[in-house]
């Protein structure tokens, strides 16, 4: 088993992906009083939201380059500082688009702070028990960051200022700043190649046209600005395919994706992406805006998830060395749908505790048994050359799961709203919102089931050289 120093570790990348996980929906509770005090629309309120997973994830690839250029350490330490920098800027805003800019420059140093931090974690933890331990941990800070961030917005914004969903983060990274000082071990760089200027263009280009043309799509799927928009960004990515496939140092080598195991790891973390950063963000209208609760008591009304996934993490991490990952994954998936599906029957009388929390409490055993194999699976046998890489692809998954996701979740709660904005309205966007959510982690629970291999991963032995750190 790993001793003192190597749990250090775990704790310091732990906070790490925690903060980058929870700054995607700390905000949301914020959001109605951000939205009077900047003059902010309700068209472009979501965007707080949606333009820090939109640069995280579109710049993930980059940063999970220049991981391998920077060095580990250095890379995290420099992410840290930018993101506390940018959550100072954005709690000192004055203007709607500043605010929308100060988040999007949150979401840039998050993609150097989150695979410098994986990558980290897989070199620490190469093999055995611990391995398995220590990813269960990370994978589950990852899961319940979206609703810890919704209880932390909630206390801030009740008993503070919104302003605080962001200034929080400076304490908060000046403690693992220091912390990691003492506790990360340095790392050389590992590669010297040029950074593939046409593929970072093309990637982040397409992501954002696609995201943006989903966004028009609540003025009509069919409309010409829609349909343009969707179609750069569909050219745009298979572009990005094309290149990385014929340069000779890409930003993603196509072999950390097409791995079977490992890129059903991938799409199973972009739809929980979707679901959890859409439902998480629609609850917390659902909850203020239609049962009429504080900001505080919204935040601490999602808890019972978070509880629930905590509790299935720590106990199920024993038995996947006996079963493998995959009854975990497919199992979790099924319960998560079968939640949303109870969720999705919200009504404008309907009480807290019939409607949301049996949902809740169901969804956080669900999600409790996904992400706990989740990103163990996807990062087995990663060459250590792309751990980087590879880890920037898994966090990527899911912060443009939940950027695309979220697009497609605003355009359908307003198609579904009908223009309307009394209690009725909002009942009927934020249950469709829910009943997509649940379709999309049922299919999900089919394509993991038919593509994963039976018995995948259960030894727990080494499966790749360590890099070397010094």
């Amino acid at each position: 088993m790993p001793g003192a120093k190597e749990w250090l570790i775990l704790a310091t990348v732990a906070l790490v992906q925690l903060i980058v996980v929870l700054d995607g929906t700390i905000v949301a509770i914020a959001l109605p009083q951000a939205q009077l005090d900047l003059g902010l629309s309700n068209a472009t309120r979501s965007w707080a939201i949606t333009i820090y997973a939109l640069t995280f994830g579109s710049l993930l690839l980059l940063g999970g380059l220049l991981v391998s250029r920077l060095g580990m350490k250095r890379a995290l330490m420099v992410g840290l500082i930018g993101f506390a920098a940018s959550s100072a800027f954005g709690g000192l805003v004055r203007h709607g688009g500043e605010l929308i800019a100060a988040r999007g420059l949150q979401g840039i140093f998050a993609a150097l702070m989150a695979p410098a931090a994986l990558a980290i974690l897989t070199t620490s933890f190469s093999s055995g028990p611990g391995r398995n331990i220590a990813f269960a941990v990370f994978g589950t800070c990852a899961g319940i960051g979206a609703a810890i961030g919704l209880l932390m917005g909630g206390v801030l914004t009740e008993f503070v200022s919104w302003r605080w969903t962001l200034l929080i983060n400076v304490p908060i990274v000046a403690a693992i700043v220091i912390m990691g000082s003492f506790t990360l071990p340095k790392s050389a760089p590992l590669t010297g190649k040029r950074i593939d200027v046409p593929g970072v263009v093309l990637i982040v280009a397409g992501l954002a046209a696609l995201v943006y043309g989903l966004t028009l799509a609540e003025h009509g799927w069919t409309a010409p600005e829609t349909l343009a928009f969707l179609a750069v960004g569909i050219v745009l990515i298979a572009a990005f395919v094309v290149v990385e496939s014929r340069v000779a140092h890409p930003l993603l080598p196509l072999r950390v994706i097409t791995d079977r195991v490992r890129g059903t790891a991938i799409f199973v973390q972009a739809i929980a992406g979707a679901m959890m950063i859409g439902t998480m963000l629609y609850l917390a209208f659902h909850l203020q805006l239609v049962l009429g609760m504080p900001p505080f008591m919204a935040g601490l009304a999602t808890m019972p998830q978070t509880l629930a996934t905590l509790i299935v993490a720590g106990f199920g991490v024993r038995f996947l060395d006996r079963f493998g990952p995959k009854p975990f994954l497919v199992g979790g998936l099924l319960i998560t749908g079968l939640a949303l599906l109870h969720l999705s029957q919200v009504s404008a009388d309907g009480s807290y505790a019939a409607q949301v929390l049996p949902a809740l409490i169901i969804s956080g055993i669900g999600m409790g048994l996904v992400f706990m194999p989740l990103q163990n699976v996807a990062m087995r046998g990663v060459e250590p050359a792309d751990a980087g890489v590879a880890g920037a692809v898994l966090n990527a998954a899911s912060q443009v799961g939940g950027s695309v996701g979220l697009a497609i979740f605003t355009s359908l709660a307003s198609i579904a709203a009908a223009g309307g904005n009394d209690a009725g309205d909002l009942v009927a966007s934020h249950a469709a919102v829910f009943w997509v959510s649940c379709l999309m982690m049922l299919g999900t629970a089919v394509v993991a089931f038919c593509v994963l291999p039976r018995g995948i991963a259960k030894q727990s032995g080494p499966d790749h050289t360590p890099i070397a750190v010094h």
